[in-house]
């Protein structure tokens, strides 16, 4: 692992509000105390040495997947990010050396180092987190982290931030997913009866064919910039139902719909509402959805989604929380 963040980033760090002596944990400190290795260094250190030899071996499968994924990413986040988009061949090339990536050298270098800062971060992440490690699709969540952020420890810290809100997503038992599954699943038979015995006939009710959308929130859905916006949206909403102070309405005249922690799943169900004469009249099985929501990618309009969401909020969100 390269020693990517210096001594003097640990005052940055807390002079950018990435840590401060409010939000940040006792192992956020711990890796930030100043010592003369870099926190990345430090932490990944500490944490091998208190690993078992069964999670060592755990972290040497996790670390292959991530270095096969990472080189999978999108690169639209290039045009978004001037700086990492000219960075030099030498410089891609010797932090894939670093982190030991073997199957990227047909990327181009800005792709190959941001590939290589993926693995770098997603490593010490898998350390930090061991009980959660890596799973498929945490790096496309991190990917636009490291695009909109020059520095790694910006990135991690962002990205920790961010996993503590979603990695109920990558649990083994995978409850935080089912339970996020089935309340889509009862708010389309709440919104939509027909669709959803439609659904029951072609036994899509489980509303597996929405489980990527679940899991990385939309961003193979959304492009970047979309991403960016929509991932900004829900945060701030859940902000606001931690508080349960704000009431944010959808349209003038419209009922005001209450923040909450679930908007994404709101939209989603909103995106599948959109396709649903489609799925009604030409879905005949679960394959059949799943490539209909597949096909979203890339031609999703976020805003309608959003104010369609919006009204499913205000029509249903108590509903939902009271038969939870």
């Amino acid at each position: 692992m390269p020693a990517t963040i210096a001594n003097e980033q640990v005052h940055e760090m807390s002079d950018s509000g990435v840590i401060d002596g409010s939000s940040t944990s006792p192992e956020q400190k711990q890796l930030a105390s100043g010592s003369s290795k870099s926190p990345f260094e430090q932490g990944k250190l500490a944490r091998w040495e208190e690993m078992s030899a069964h999670m060592r071996r755990e972290f040497t499968m996790w670390h292959r997947i991530m270095r096969l994924d990472a080189i999978r990413v999108s690169g639209e986040w290039v045009p978004h990010s001037p700086s990492q988009a000219s960075v030099s061949k030498r410089a891609a090339n010797q932090l894939a050396m670093d982190v030991g990536l073997r199957e990227d050298e047909n990327l181009e270098p800005c792709l190959r180092h941001h590939a290589a800062r993926l693995v770098s971060i997603l490593e010490v992440y898998a350390l930090y987190d061991p009980e959660t490690g890596y799973c498929q699709g945490m790096g496309e969540l991190l990917s636009p982290f490291v695009a909109l952020l020059d520095e790694d420890y910006q990135a991690f810290w962002c990205f920790s931030s961010f996993m503590n809100a979603v990695r109920q997503n990558f649990r083994l038992d995978e409850v935080g997913i089912q339970r996020q599954l089935q309340m889509v699943s009862n708010l389309l038979k709440l919104s939509d009866p027909q669709l959803y015995k439609h659904l029951e006939m072609i036994e899509a009710v489980d509303c597996f064919f929405i489980y990527r959308m679940v899991l990385i929130l939309m961003r193979r859905e959304l492009t970047f910039e979309q991403t960016i916006s929509f991932w900004e949206i829900l945060w701030a909403d859940k902000t606001a139902a931690r508080f349960d102070k704000v009431k944010i309405s959808c349209r003038k005249g419209k009922r005001k719909a209450p923040p909450t922690d679930d908007l994404l799943l709101y939209v989603i169900a909103a995106a599948v509402r959109q396709r649903r004469v489609f799925i009604m009249e030409k879905c005949r099985c679960m394959d059949d959805v799943l490539n209909e929501c597949n096909n979203m990618s890339g031609n999703l309009d976020v805003w309608s989604l959003l104010d369609d969401a919006r009204d499913l909020v205000a029509s249903y969100h108590h509903k939902l929380v009271t038969s939870a």
